[in-house]
């Protein structure tokens, strides 16, 4: 009987026993198939995570940022131990005693199932485990990858620290609000770095692992304060906090950046504008896409803040007030639903689902605002942000639309969406009422950089970023009109002819494979010989037209191309007046030339660019500075600049042009407009049937151009002129930048030798001559410069038209000697032959 019972139990044990082995040798077998042709781990320790890309100001002030995640990197040792107890707590207790994975954890989870009969299915995955599902395998919910996922974590726990997985886990994991890793998610909830995190701040992150849209700060917030009492409860059993700071911490309310606790990081920056979004299009260009938005990068931009607001303040003011003069409300055309008006709440949120622009600043900032009741004499609204009180009602008087065509009923009704703005005083900057403002259909662009530098110091590229993200300043291709003509004329000045030659002023007819082109000055005058000067200073076309025929297309058109205006210049005549194509950005950077007496410089926004690690990937300036790193230096020694640029224009070649252009200012189509401390030059541009205005000016330092024109290409109108639109505008902003950049008088470069002359005959006039027509002229040194002769193009000219001779008296200037003598009149075609290429 004993050896049957024995018989029997050693059966029992060797059935056990086999059945061990076989089910050891199974999971062993399990075990090896799955741990084939697994990714590497190894990867893990060279992890560089997709980080923001970040661009500051030259004062370095953050003000703006990039990225695909949202992550800010924290190294383990910066990560607080707080933070680090707080995720231990709530995901992974035994994460400093386990290999990776944790048996306990993983039965229990499976008890929990099979009592459940599968409804209470639960993770049972280790930080570790977490780590490889986030970085090497995928996250279904399958046995496969359990099991992979064990393989991997016991290996890596070979290979890396525990510091290290858990650096990895707490920068990878998303955490809701596209935050990623814990810095990031420290600045989105609580505009607060990782060490200034109290218990229940950290335990609240280390709440959102799980599932962060289940766990939202705002609709979700008795569970996340459920969730976030039981990670402080964790905590304090692991032993990473007293129990009298535990009672402490669970009281504490559920503040967050998204219920209004604190104020947004994001708050504190500048609404994205054209600046910075150019750096993006650009950067992405050149690194790649992926690299710009994953890289980290730190960008450090060239803007001056207060001259990109007074910038987008100087073309703003002048947009509206293009527009207003047209007398036409269009509004938004958005609407919400007139049932909202009566409930505060529900209107409110209607509104602020409305996508209208929200970045404008004119004076004050624009408010969004909603029309509530339309009356006879006034008109209530709903202002965006704004309490109603009785000395600050929301209306607008009858007397605010005078400006536009129509009444309030036949422009208005409830529910439109509108923006509007205080009208305050100028004293005490005092409420005086609401005013409506729409964004104007007309468009346009200002830039300026520094002449020396390329620095683009603000770049504006239409009214609002939000209202449209097209950069006219360097995506829009319109015609420059005049704004072109001093690349013909450089081309002509290192041709020999000089700022006296004489060229004439009379009709053309040019045979084309459109028909007949007769071109004429904007006056529909003529003018006879007229000096060079003279022709750049009122921005003649004929003249302009017939000297390029002179010098030639192809020559003017190289110099386009050398100064960066086009890639390839199509050398047509029409083109002699700006015909073809072009960026403000291009001819901004091309009149620095002129600026700069001649040396090629290229415009950025950008002044470096370091990687991740700190290290410089992109500086623009190319000089060098010999001796700045010396510790000592001999006596009379200095540090000193060394530039090796290269030379696009002769030196006495933009001195010419650029005292021609003075003229412009000074007496030219510019006159009205351009009033500054400093010397300017400049010149207007105008296109047929003012479809484009111009005007791009200098001053010693600074280059500024602006443009306006519909982004549909149409007139703005008889009368609309470079000099009267955008002259306004480059008048505002450089009143600003003078203050700052100052500015004095054109350097005069070696080689220049001056002769006075009288600007409207080109007559030579004596050293010591005086008087409104007289101009110090720059001529080269070593050349006998040839007066009287006169270029006519080579096309024929009749006796049939009306010669405009307003000037062609006499002019009085003043001797050496004190006298005063007559200078003879203005030579007629009487006096002159037709002439030819001299």
């Amino acid at each position: 009987m004993i050896r049957f019972v024995f018989s029997i139990f050693g059966g029992i044990f060797s059935v056990i026993t086999l059945g061990a082995m076989m089910v050891g040798i199974t999971i062993g077998a399990v075990f090896w198939m799955y741990s084939q042709d697994l990714p590497s781990h190894e990867s893990l320790a060279s992890y560089k995570p997709p980080t923001i890309s970040r661009i500051y100001s030259a004062e370095g002030r953050i003000i703006d940022e990039f990225a695909r995640e949202r992550r800010l990197f924290a190294p383990a040792d910066e990560i607080p131990p707080l933070v680090k107890q707080a995720f231990i707590s709530a995901e992974d207790k035994n994460f400093y005693v386990h290999d990776g994975y944790d048996v306990r954890g993983i039965a229990s989870a499976a008890v929990d199932a099979v009592r459940s009969r599968g409804s209470n299915v639960r993770g049972a995955s280790t930080i570790t485990q977490q780590v490889m599902k986030n970085f090497l395998l995928s996250g279904d919910r399958r046995a496969e990858r359990k099991i992979k996922e064990i393989i991997l974590a016991s290996r890596v726990e070979e290979t890396l620290s525990k510091d290290q997985i858990l650096e990895l886990y707490l920068n990878e994991i998303f955490l809701g609000q596209n935050s990623y890793g814990v810095a990031a998610a420290s600045q989105t909830y609580f505009n607060k770095p990782l060490s200034d995190l109290k218990p229940h701040e950290a335990a609240f992150l280390a709440s959102l692992p799980k599932a962060p849209s289940q766990y939202h700060p705002v609709r979700q917030v008795e569970r996340l304060r459920n969730r976030r009492n039981f990670v402080l409860k964790e905590m304090k059993e692991n032993g990473y906090i007293s129990e009298a700071v535990y009672e402490t911490e669970v009281e504490m309310p559920v503040r967050s950046v998204q219920n209004g606790d604190f104020e947004s990081f994001q708050s504190a920056l500048p609404p994205r504008d054209y600046f910075t979004d150019e750096i993006r299009r650009q950067l992405s260009r050149e690194f790649g896409e992926g690299e710009f938005f994953t890289g980290g990068m730190t960008v450090r931009a060239t803007i001056d803040p207060e001259m990109q607001l007074s910038a987008a303040d100087a073309l703003r003011r002048q947009l509206e007030q293009y527009d207003r003069g047209l007398r036409t409300w269009r509004g938004t055309g958005k609407t919400i639903p007139a049932e909202t008006l009566g409930d505060e709440a529900a209107w409110r949120e209607a509104l602020s689902d409305v996508n209208v622009p929200r970045d404008i600043v004119l004076e004050n900032p624009w408010k969004v605002a909603v029309v509530r009741e339309v009356g006879d004499r006034q008109m209530r609204l709903g202002i965006e942000g704004v309490e109603e009180t009785e000395a600050r009602p929301s209306v607008v008087p009858r007397k605010d639309i005078e400006w536009m065509r129509g009444s309030f009923v036949d422009n208005f009704k409830p529910g439109d969406v509108v923006h509007v703005r205080a009208m305050t005083a100028d004293a005490d900057g005092s409420f005086i009422r609401w005013t409506l403002r729409q964004v104007p259909e007309v468009q346009g662009a200002f830039m300026a950089m520094d002449v020396n530098t390329g620095r683009v110091i603000a770049m504006q590229g239409g009214f609002s970023y939000q209202h449209s993200v097209f950069n006219r300043a360097t995506q829009a291709k319109r015609q420059p009109g005049s704004a072109y003509k001093p690349f013909v004329y450089a081309a002509a000045l290192d041709s020999g002819y000089t700022p006296a030659t004489i060229v004439v002023d009379a009709p053309i007819e040019i045979n084309t494979p459109q028909g007949l082109w007769r071109p004429k000055n904007s006056s529909n005058k003529f003018y006879g010989p007229t000096p060079l000067r003279t022709g750049i200073e009122q921005s003649r076309n004929l003249m302009t037209i017939r000297l390029a025929e002179e010098v030639g297309m192809r020559t003017v058109g190289s110099y386009a191309e050398r100064f960066g205006v086009y890639d390839t210049a199509v050398p047509v005549l029409a083109n002699a007046l700006g015909a073809q194509e072009t960026t403000l950005y291009k001819m901004v950077a091309a009149y620095a030339m002129f600026a700069n007496g001649g040396e090629r410089v290229e415009p950025t926004l950008v002044d470096r660019v370091q990687d991740r690690y700190g290290k410089t990937v992109y500086r623009h300036d190319p000089r060098t500075c010999v001796n700045c790193d010396a510790p000592a230096l001999d006596e009379g020694r200095g540090p000193r600049i060394v530039s090796q640029r290269e030379r696009v224009m002769d030196p006495v070649t933009a001195y010419q042009l650029t005292s021609m252009m003075e003229g412009v200012v000074e007496r030219g189509t510019a006159k009205r407009a351009i009033n500054l401390s400093v010397p300017i030059a400049g010149k207007t541009g105008t296109t047929n049937d003012s479809k484009d205005v111009w005007f791009v000016g200098f001053s010693s330092n600074i280059v500024a151009g602006c443009y306006i024109g519909f982004d549909d290409p149409s007139s703005l109108g008889k009368g609309a002129s470079g000099g009267g639109m955008c002259g306004p505008v480059f008048q505002r902003f450089m009143a600003d930048a003078v203050k700052v950049y100052g500015g004095g008088a054109f350097e005069v470069p070696e080689g220049c030798e001056f002769i006075n002359i009288d600007r409207f005959t080109g007559a030579r006039l004596s050293d010591g001559a005086k008087g409104e027509n007289v101009v110090a002229e720059c001529f080269r040194e070593g050349e006998t410069p040839v007066f009287g002769i006169t270029f006519d193009g080579g096309f024929a000219m009749g006796s049939n038209f009306d010669l405009f001779n307003s000037d062609t008296a006499a002019t009085t200037v003043t001797t050496t000697t004190g006298k005063t003598v007559k200078v003879g009149p203005k030579a007629s075609f009487g006096t002159l032959s037709s002439g030819g290429l001299f």
